[in-house]
C-alpha cells in the first residue's frame, strides 16, 4: 500500500472528527513574520517549538538549505506576496547545522538523476547550469547570510522591512545568529 492510501484513510477520520478545530486560524499571521526554512524533516516540529510560533503565527516558505540564490526565484516572490497582501514585516532566513545541501555538488545529483533513468541529454540546461543550480553550500552560516543579502537588497523589498539571518541546532532547537537587520538598532 502506498503512503498516501495511508494518509487519505487518516484524513478522512481526521476530518469527520473535526481534527483541525486547535489549528484554525486567520489567513494573515499574528506575528506578521516570515520564515524561509530548510525542509528537513527534523525541522517540521522542532523549528516552531524553537521558536515559540504556533498556527496562524508566521508565513512559512520551505525550500532545500533555505537557499535564495536568484532575486527573482519563487521564494523570493513567495515573500514578496507574504509582504505585500498578506502583512508580514519581519523576515528570518533559517538556516541549520548538519544540513543535506552542506557540500552537495550538483554533479552528484546529476547522476543520482540518470541512475534512476533520467538522461541529462534531454534536459533544456547544460550540465554545468544544471550542477551550478543543484548544489548546495560550503558553510551554512555563509548561505544564510548570503541569502539574507539577497533578500535585504531586492528592489522591490520596502525599508521597513527586518530581515534576520539565524542558524538552528536540528538536535537542541538552539539558535545561532548570522545576522539581524541593521534597522533594529
Amino acid at each position: 500500500m502506498a503512503v498516501v492510501e495511508d494518509i487519505l484513510k487518516f484524513n478522512e477520520q481526521f476530518v469527520n472528527n473535526k481534527g483541525y478545530e486547535p489549528y484554525l486560524a486567520n489567513v494573515l499571521p499574528k506575528k506578521k513574520l516570515g520564515i524561509v526554512t530548510c525542509m528537513d524533516s527534523r525541522l517540521i516540529e522542532l523549528l516552531p517549538q524553537a521558536l515559540n510560533i504556533k498556527n496562524g503565527d508566521a508565513k512559512v516558505i520551505k525550500t532545500a538549505g533555505a537557499i535564495i540564490r536568484d532575486p527573482y526565484d519563487s521564494v523570493m516572490k513567495s515573500l514578496l506576496v507574504a509582504i505585500y497582501q498578506l502583512t508580514v514585516e519581519e523576515v528570518l532566513i533559517i538556516g541549520h547545522h548538519g544540513c543535506g545541501m552542506d557540500g552537495l555538488h550538483g554533479k552528484t545529483v546529476l547522476e543520482n538523476a540518470e541512475k534512476r533513468g533520467v538522461k541529462a541529454s534531454t534536459l533544456s540546461k547544460s550540465p554545468e547550469e544544471l550542477g551550478h543550480w543543484l548544489s548546495g553550500f560550503e558553510s551554512v552560516e555563509e548561505s544564510v547570510a548570503q541569502s539574507v543579502d539577497i533578500v535585504r537588497h531586492h528592489p522591490l523589498l520596502p525599508e521597513n522591512i527586518l530581515v534576520h539571518g539565524l542558524v538552528i541546532s536540528p538536535e537542541t532547537g538552539k539558535l545561532d545568529v548570522v545576522s539581524l537587520d541593521q534597522q533594529e538598532v
